[in-house]
């Protein structure tokens, strides 16, 4: 009986995911008011008498939804005759049929109070908004159900410590997501666009109608969900690990990919509506399959490694008696300077002059809290090795000074309010892109590269050269290419500054098993990889004279840090030794700074 039950929860969940999908073309076509503004009847009849189109299709809505409500109360009883007192699914159950019948009073408010068809009230786009949330979470109910009736282990929700408010945020954040696409998709039926530039132009008219005003935005807010999300969703299969959460979180990343890819082919077919109901369709998707993934991490009996459960217990336990200097050490002061220091040159590259006080002061604070938080998250995730390498081992993740636990709380403190500081006092691109060097930083880099393949740190490196976008979207509003040659100047230095630091410390790399270039194919290779990528830095700082954006001052100072730098990296090439490395480590430092000022200097001149 209980597996018949289980195949039963799965296809509720099935026919409601379809019940909803065809809701959305009732809403798309316009249909909504094809059975008058009656309800339950259709145009006073139960059974309606030569119907037009728009009337047969609302009514196929109303009987389908009927069978879907039957279909939830019939899961119920089931539940309660054929599931022991205390099994998990009987509470799923009835949460499911609890949001089935609040669905049902939403969608009969939308027919009775005539927020259907054409109405453009701001009442329906709120009540859409919470039509669409209160779908989200019958089908969270419904998942939940059929996953506990197939075996799953009942949730522990006390003591997750910073992972349940990580996948709280996400789900909090799939919501709301969900909530703009909802208003964002009335929008496009109610005042429809010929192209994308005229979308465009007209979301940022004044005295525009706040539908259209608002459908800009949600292209961004997917981007930012979707990066937090796809980064909790591995950064949770690294803290509770297990073959499903593994499997959820890269499931969860592949259709993500595949959802966003699909939010610009509806954008740029102008959202016709069978591209608007495949968007909905992978925008559940996306929801159910973090909904398990939470499921499956928060489950009794996962192993929390962040808390000290497992092989890793004594490393993650933390003894306490830290101070404000060890939450200061977590952020990493001396790596992050630089970073904020390209951040706010940028600013006043990309505003010829000073970008204004305020601006100014929020980004430097917001920057360093997003850095921050990744150096933080970092230290959790390699704090075993950390542990065994000199240049890391008085860390307060590894002294024990601070636990991950207590470490990866304040971690997603700092990025929360990082991340609202720069939406707030810049703008969303500004933050998004902040929040893009946060997770190429901790994913690409830390959780997949790092241990994996010398290239470590060529293709992880890119996290660092987020931070002048972030500068430039901050006074803009926008990215041109001038900012992205800013981005391509850090990405190609960073090799040439890191590798450097590599060949000084290469042994305690070796001890610990990470891949760095002089370990993996020793120094001779590395000292001319690090030429090569000195004269591509070189030449590449030279681009932005021949686009004419900078002149003569930017010239002469390029050249001259140009070439000390290739005249330290040709020295370390003749004699690959710690001094030449610690030269050409600390100077390439100097060359960044100073050619991010020159740039700031001539574009004021």
């Amino acid at each position: 009986m209980s597996q018949t039950f289980s195949r039963y929860a799965w296809g509720v969940l099935v026919w409601n995911v379809l019940v909803a999908l065809w809701g959305a073309y009732v809403r798309a076509t316009g249909s909504g008011a094809g059975c008058g503004a009656h309800w339950p009847t259709c145009n006073g009849e139960i059974i309606p008498r030569s119907p037009q189109v728009e009337t047969l299709i609302e009514f196929t809505h109303r009987a389908t939804s009927g069978l879907a409500f039957l279909s939830v109360l019939l899961l119920l009883v089931l539940a309660l005759r054929a599931l022991p007192k205390g099994h998990p699914a009987r509470f799923g159950a009835a949460l499911s049929f609890f949001f089935m019948i609040t669905e049902s009073l939403v969608g009969a408010s939308l027919v009775l109070f005539g927020w259907t068809a054409h109405n453009v009230s701001a009442e329906r786009a709120v009540v859409q908004m919470v039509h669409l949330a209160n779908t989200y979470f019958l089908l969270a109910a419904l998942a939940l159900t059929a996953w506990w009736a197939s075996g799953g282990a009942p949730l522990r929700l006390r003591g997750q410590g910073a992972v349940g408010w990580a996948l709280l945020l996400g789900l909090l954040a799939l919501l709301f997501l969900g909530m703009s696409g909802a208003v964002t998709a009335l929008g496009d039926l109610l005042f429809p666009v010929r192209n994308t530039l005229e979308a465009l132009e007209r979301s940022l008219t004044p005295g525009e109608h706040f539908l259209v005003r608002l459908r800009v935005l949600h292209p961004l807010i997917a981007v930012s969900v979707g990066l937090y999300v796809v980064f909790a969703g591995f950064l949770v299969a690294h803290l509770r690990p297990s073959e499903a959460t593994r499997r959820l979180a890269q499931g969860l990343a592949y259709l993500y990919g595949v959802q966003l890819l699909a939010g610009l082919v509806n954008v740029w077919l102008k959202a016709p509506v069978w591209m608007q109901i495949l968007h909905l369709f992978l925008a559940y998707a996306v929801w159910l399959l973090f909904v398990l993934l939470m499921a499956s991490s928060l489950a009794q009996g996962a192993r929390r490694v962040e808390l000290g459960e497992g092989q890793e217990a004594r490393v993650h336990r933390g003894t306490g008696g830290a101070t404000w200097k060890d939450y200061l050490a977590l952020t990493k002061p001396r790596v992050i300077s630089l970073l904020l220091l390209t951040t706010l040159l940028a600013m006043l590259i990309a505003a010829k002059g000073w970008p204004g006080t305020g601006l100014f002061l929020a980004v430097a604070l917001g920057g360093y809290l997003m850095a921050g938080a990744a150096n933080a998250i970092n230290m959790v995730v390699d704090r075993d090795i950390d542990a065994r390498m000199r240049r890391t081992a008085k860390r307060p993740t590894v002294t024990q000074k601070i636990s991950s636990r207590d470490a990866l709380f304040f971690a997603f403190a700092l990025a929360l309010l990082g991340f609202g500081l720069l939406a707030w006092a810049a703008n969303l691109l500004a933050a998004t892109l902040a929040l893009m060097g946060l997770i190429w930083y901790v994913l690409v880099y830390t959780l997949y590269l790092k241990r994996r393949t010398w290239q470590n740190i060529v293709i992880g490196g890119a996290a660092g050269a987020f931070p002048p976008l972030v500068g430039w979207a901050a006074v803009t509003g926008e990215l041109n290419l001038f900012a992205w040659y800013l981005f391509a100047l850090i990405f190609f230095w960073t090799p040439v500054h890191f590798w450097a630091l590599a060949l000084m410390i290469q042994d305690d790399y070796r001890a610990v098993g990470v891949p760095m270039l002089p370990v993996v194919l020793g120094e001779r290779v590395t000292v001319m990889q690090i030429a090569l990528y000195a004269l591509l830095t070189a030449l590449i700082s030279v681009m932005p004279l021949l686009l004419g954006e900078l002149g003569l001052f930017y010239l002469f100072f390029s050249l001259a840090l140009n070439a000390l730098l290739l005249l330290k990296a040709l020295a370390l090439y003749r004699q690959p030794e710690r001094r030449t490395a610690v030269s050409l480590y600390k100077y390439s430092m100097l060359y960044l700074a100073l050619l991010f000022v020159a740039m700031a200097v001539d574009r004021v001149l």
